[in-house]
């Protein structure tokens, strides 16, 4: 491929991350980061030039990150970056692209692992019994209450969940943008959830935000530090819930509430043009390939319908236990 101007992979890759962190994308630049610090180590340190970039190249590169025993998607998030780094120099005529070179790498997505647990699981893990709620530790207690608010608002992320305004609340209904996507995300607040939000709501009047989670003080790279910090803590005490709980075997995440709400949805017969919307996707190539808009309502009553579907399973499971 020929070279149309001097700036080597190595500089343009970081000018592209500096640019996300520009633009608040301290997510994708992070991701960028460690794709670029893995292909440094590749390579074994020093300037990477456009030049080396060729088909033989990328599949050894491929080969050396599944010898590292790299799962799929991570091979597969560094190579989408390699090439959407590679694609923005072609774009802005740094170099002359090279047809199809990145043909028959690994760019899907796999599914790795469980990450959604059935309706009696889930109910034994949000089990709200006072009892019960004493003998788990508060940091424990707490992630219980975070997972059992974000299944509540209809399978929401915990990055929205945590960046959730005070003029996001209106009554009884949420309006917000997703952080991943932008798309509008509008979720009736059931009777359980509005009890968790008023718990955990921000008492100061300085912070933005609804719930106190994040450290509102906090701006830039400080605060994307914060968020992840959080959810580093909430994923660990996550990870004890199952066993306090009485349900071992279970690997649990923040992951698990939105992935168990879309399962136990499509179990439940709701339309997946329906789920998509009250997820939140920016586009259905997740569930379908045309985003069609519901009711307020119809969403609402979806919502009620996965938190009914959980209680009975929870009743079941106790029943049988005590049976």
């Amino acid at each position: 491929q020929k070279i149309m101007k001097m700036v080597s992979l190595t500089s343009f890759w970081e000018m592209k991350i500096e640019e996300l962190k520009a633009e608040g994308r301290f997510s994708t630049a992070y991701i960028y980061e460690y794709a670029l610090r893995t292909l440094a180590e590749f390579v074994g340190g020093g300037e990477i030039f456009f030049g080396a970039v060729s088909r033989v190249w990328l599949r050894k590169f491929q080969a050396y990150l599944e010898e590292k025993q790299r799962k799929y998607n991570t091979i597969s998030t560094y190579l989408r970056v390699l090439r959407a780094v590679y694609n923005r120099a072609v774009d802005e005529r740094l170099i002359e692209g090279e047809y199809r070179l990145f043909s028959g790498l690994k760019m899907g997505v796999a599914s790795e692992k469980k990450l959604a647990v059935n309706a009696g699981q889930m109910g034994r893990l949000m089990d709200m019994d006072a009892g019960m709620r004493r003998r788990l530790p508060g940091e424990v207690r707490r992630a219980q209450d975070l997972l059992s608010l974000m299944v509540l608002l209809q399978g929401m992320p915990f990055t929205d969940l945590a960046h959730l305004h005070k003029g996001d609340l209106e009554g009884d209904v949420l309006t917000c943008r997703r952080q991943k996507t932008g798309t509008e995300l509008c979720v009736t607040v059931v009777p359980e959830a509005m009890i968790l939000l008023n718990r955990y709501r921000s008492r100061s009047k300085k912070s933005p935000y609804l719930l106190k989670i994040l450290n509102w003080r906090l701006k830039g790279e400080a605060a994307f530090a914060d968020y992840r910090e959080k959810l580093g803590e909430l994923n660990l005490q996550l990870s004890r819930l199952p066993e306090l709980c009485g349900v071992k075997g279970l690997h649990i995440s923040s992951y698990t509430a939105r992935h168990t709400w879309a399962t136990l949805a499509k179990f439940c017969g709701i339309p997946e043009e329906v789920i998509s919307e009250a997820l939140g996707h920016s586009s259905l190539e997740v569930t379908r390939t045309y985003l069609k808009s519901f009711e307020k309502k119809e969403l609402s009553r979806a919502n009620r319908m996965i938190i009914d579907y959980i209680n009975s399973g929870r009743k079941t499971d106790w029943n049988r236990v005590n049976g």
